[in-house]
């Protein structure tokens, strides 16, 4: 007769986890060594505006819209 066959059940164990981690830190390392495209010339920075007379340097900017769009509920 014929003995069923076992279920076999994959587990991720730490050990495969690590190794898998590793592997893809060293892909990730070797990948930075390779030449790649050449770098874009950085891009200038917009003037930073005059320091105001009175203080209170407050200014609504995009980035603070952004964020004030996060917070509402």
């Amino acid at each position: 007769m014929n003995k069923p066959q076992p279920e076999t059940h994959t587990r991720l164990s730490r050990r495969t986890l690590f190794a898998g981690a590793g592997t893809v830190g060293a892909l990730a390392a070797a990948a930075s060594l390779l030449p790649g495209a050449p770098a874009e010339a950085p891009v200038e920075a917009a003037a930073p505006r005059p320091a105001p007379e009175r203080g209170g340097g407050y200014a609504l900017t995009d980035h603070v819209k952004h964020y004030y769009k996060t917070t509402q509920i």
